[in-house]
């Protein structure tokens, strides 16, 4: 009886070891970290960002790769694109380039209440038939019926911002922009921002002042042309910006007007602009690893504009047709 029962206790024994063995390796195995996944290469950045559906172009170096991302403002919701495929890409990225913010100071809110008159209306009590041909006076005038305004003392400046925002109303019912959603993402993922020189408010309001109120006339008559169009050309624009058609996103009335109105169109300010863009763009591809900008469509791919500026330079840039 005492052999069985000691056979009995040495298999017991045995039994608790195994499970004991068995109990540790689970342990073990469960306690051992996975095995880390390797970063991103360039390759899969640009793949998933461009996965997103907004247009870019790509520039390789020996380094890495600078990736162009043409930004429309105001991109409706109906606009068919995956912003969250940029948001992934941007936190992968080794830095970001995006659009600087004006820099206004108290005295600068000041400057602006008490000279606001001369930004707001046309100057020594004149009206808008000073300056127009009697064409250009007979649309804004059908406009201002039609929409019960009066623009015959305003700024054609302001006039002009008046019918695409509020007539034309293309802000409207629209989600983030690519600058939106690649600053945040960004600041979330510790990625480095880099700004072109931020614009002075007491420069900018100085450089406004100082134009004269013809220059404004050919904004004027592109946001005439925009709220004649009709708020189809707003759908159109997004439409074609996902179908990389950018030749008819910049012929498109309403990218013509927020074009052509300041300060884009001022010879000075608006060159030194793309001239920051230019700059940046270059410094970038001496870097390693991926860099990735937020450029509006409208500054890289005009005449003349950054991607020509960068193509004259000898760069390789990849991407849908611009011209």
């Amino acid at each position: 009886m005492s052999l069985i029962v000691k056979a009995v206790a040495m298999k017991t024994r045995s039994l608790s070891v195994v499970a004991t063995m068995l109990l540790c390796a689970t342990l073990a195995q469960a306690q051992t970290p996975p095995p880390s996944q390797p970063p991103p290469t360039e390759n899969e950045i640009v793949v998933s960002a461009k996965r997103s559906g907004a247009p870019m172009w790509t520039i390789d170096t020996p380094t890495g790769t600078v990736l162009l991302v043409g930004e429309i403002r105001a991109v409706p919701k109906s606009t068919p694109w995956e912003p969250e495929r940029l948001r992934d890409a941007t936190a992968e990225a080794s830095r970001v380039i995006l659009r600087a913010q004006p820099k206004f100071s108290p005295g600068d809110v000041l400057r602006l209440i008490f000279r606001g008159g001369s930004f707001t209306k046309l100057p020594d009590g004149r009206v808008a038939a000073s300056y127009l041909t009697v064409e250009q006076r007979a649309r804004l005038a059908s406009l201002e019926t039609r929409y019960k305004v009066d623009y015959d003392r305003g700024s054609f400046l302001m006039s002009s911002f008046d019918l695409l925002a509020r007539r034309l109303d293309f802000d409207n019912s629209t989600m983030d922009d690519a600058t939106d959603i690649v600053e945040k993402a960004a600041k979330r993922a510790g990625i480095a921002i880099v700004r072109p020189e931020r614009f002075r408010g007491e420069d900018l309001l100085d450089n406004l002042a100082a134009a004269a109120p013809a220059s404004h006339i050919a904004c004027l008559e592109a946001a005439m042309a925009a709220t004649e169009a009709g708020q189809s050309i707003i759908e159109a624009r997004g439409d074609d910006w996902r179908r990389f058609d950018v030749p008819a996103v910049m012929a498109n009335p309403l990218e013509i007007a927020l074009s052509t109105c300041w300060p884009w169109a001022d010879e000075d300010l608006g060159g030194e602009i793309r001239d920051q863009w230019t700059r940046l763009i270059t410094e970038a591809s001496g870097t390693d690893g991926v860099t990735l900008a937020v450029v509006p469509l409208g500054v890289l791919a005009e005449k003349q504009g950054v991607l020509d500026q960068l193509a004259a330079r000898g760069f390789a840039i990849a991407g849908p047709e611009w011209r």
